[in-house]
């Protein structure tokens, strides 16, 4: 199965803020197929599909829905008609994984966003981070949440289930298979001097070695090969990068096609 490539528009947040329709015709130009936005930089969800729609861009999903607690269900699930969209994308930050408490507090929080957006015919994903993919007294932080959220969709983001090295990103694709909807690729260096990886306001902080895909440590083959048939775009995300974003996005997109793990326009 050969699947559509897609750009997280987060990768180009700084252009988006200048120039949000110029950063959807590169993407679209690049050959990609697909995007996923983490904001719309002023423009309506009706325009963004139009403009996307225009460029043949398909929306895949969508993050920065503003989606904190069942009051928000309402416009959440406005906004993803808007977008002809069935998912919602939610994130914490590393705090909500802390410890075992912390892990069940947030496990009831996903659980009554889940059970709201469900009666409207939506589906609750979540996107991970590094601290998921911690261990807890020898057990996966995000084995521990999966059983307290047993209906919550995941977006399995490959670079950070890895860890830093600690854990296969591969198997833990194929570890939450049976709940996995989409899969983001990033690629980079793995560091394990955890000191280098520092938590600021519950975000990783900037210095992030990402590298263009195929140019890192990532096995990204194996990831992909790992994915489960419920996938069916590959998400290309750079959350920041040694070299300039769109020449990195460019030779992701290279990468991917050339090796017939995913397919683009081009």
């Amino acid at each position: 199965m050969i699947r559509d490539l897609g750009v997280q528009l987060y990768s180009l947040r700084e252009e988006s803020e200048r120039d949000f329709p110029g950063v959807l015709k590169f993407v679209a130009e690049t050959g990609y197929k697909a995007v996923e936005p983490a904001g719309l930089y002023g423009l309506t969800p009706k325009d963004f599909k139009k403009i996307c729609d225009d460029l043949g861009l398909r929306i895949a999903s969508s993050h920065g829905l503003g989606l904190d607690s069942p009051a928000d269900v309402p416009r959440v699930v406005d906004v993803l008609g808007d977008l002809g969209l069935k998912t919602a994308v939610i994130s914490f930050r590393a705090p909500a994984f802390a410890d075992l408490d912390a892990i069940k507090r947030t496990a009831e929080h996903a659980n009554e966003l889940q059970s709201a957006l469900a009666r409207q015919g939506i589906t609750l994903v979540q996107h991970n981070h590094f601290f998921e993919f911690e261990r807890l007294n020898g057990e996966l932080k995000y084995d521990i949440y999966a059983r307290l959220c047993p209906d919550v969709k995941f977006q399995i983001d490959t670079f950070w289930a890895g860890n830093f090295g600690a854990e296969d990103p591969a198997e833990m694709v194929r570890r939450f298979a049976s709940r996995t909807v989409s899969l983001h690729l990033k690629d980079g260096t793995f560091e394990h001097d955890r000191a280098k990886w520092r938590i600021v306001n519950g975000k990783v902080d900037r210095d992030l070695k990402l590298r263009p895909l195929g140019t890192g440590e990532t096995d990204i083959p194996a990831v992909v090969a790992a994915a489960p048939e419920s996938v069916d775009t590959l998400i290309v995300e750079l959350d920041y990068c040694v070299i300039e974003m769109r020449e990195a996005l460019k030779q992701s997109y290279a990468y991917l096609t050339e090796n017939r793990l995913g397919v683009g326009n081009k």
